[in-house]
């Protein structure tokens, strides 16, 4: 059984120009333990969708389950069993980042030992341990990254949402977290659903594609089968065959739109 199968999925906005259909009407599933690169063009509905996955956002269409439990009747199970990395995280500046990483602990219930010992163990696989006692607001952008990353993880959930997590990190910090996903996989079987605008990390990292555009599922598949069957060749580049299914080149520097 799929952990997340949506269908139909949908959003529109109503703004005083009329309604934005952000999100047109989704249709995926995704297995457990599959890393899945969800990819698409600024505005092409992939952060909405997001966020109606980890129930930040009501779907104004359609249905989804996620690890079993339903998005519009049970938002709360959701969210229990999934870890969620926004785009720009949400750390208090004035607290310590071990602080921050107990509190986070503790909101999930964990116990205050249990919490303290798990700030230790994601601050070594994060690259933070010898930042632990160092306020928030003290960290460069790709420290307070990897804090984002470390407390969508504190809870162990079956299930990691990250949204652009590679942003703001030198490359070095991103072969380490691109180690930190493919071990979490093998290790703990952990399902994870990436967005990103970097085509080298999809492709490096996701056993399937879910490509988007204009609120809807433009193609999907593996990197290899997609390059083959939109890209000419199994040996095309990913940005080529992302061109021919969208039409537009994908834009890792661009700011994606808040709202869709």
């Amino acid at each position: 059984m799929p952990v997340i199968a949506t269908s139909g999925l949908a959003r529109t906005f109503h703004t005083k120009r009329g309604p934005v259909e952000a999100v047109r009407g989704i249709d995926l599933t995704v297995e457990a333990g599959e890393i899945l690169g969800f990819l698409g063009p600024n505005g092409a509905g992939k952060t909405t969708t997001l966020r109606m996955l980890t129930t930040l956002l009501p779907p104004t269409g359609g249905s989804a389950t996620v690890a079993g439990h339903d998005l519009a009747t049970d938002p709360g199970g959701v969210r229990r069993r999934i870890g969620y990395v926004a785009q720009s995280g949400g750390v208090d500046p004035t607290v310590s980042v071990r602080e921050e990483l107990v509190t986070q602990g503790r909101l999930y219930r964990l116990p205050r030992r249990e919490a303290v010992a798990r700030a230790g163990e994601l601050a070594d696989d994060l690259g933070l341990t010898g930042l632990l006692d160092r306020p928030c607001a003290a960290l460069s952008g790709g420290q307070r990254r990897r804090l984002d990353i470390a407390l969508g993880l504190v809870h162990r959930p079956g299930i990691l949402f990250l949204d652009e997590p590679t942003t703001g990190l030198d490359p070095a910090g991103r072969a380490d977290l691109w180690d930190l996903i493919r071990r979490l996989r093998a290790e703990q079987d952990m399902t994870v659903f990436l967005t990103t605008h970097y085509l080298d990390e999809a492709d490096a990292l996701a056993d399937r594609l879910v490509v988007v555009d204009q609120g809807r599922v433009a193609a999907e598949g593996t990197a290899a089968r997609l390059k083959a069957e939109y890209g000419g060749s199994p040996d095309a580049t990913l940005q080529d065959t992302f061109i021919a299914i969208t039409g537009r080149r994908a834009a890792p520097h661009d700011p994606a739109p808040l709202a869709v």
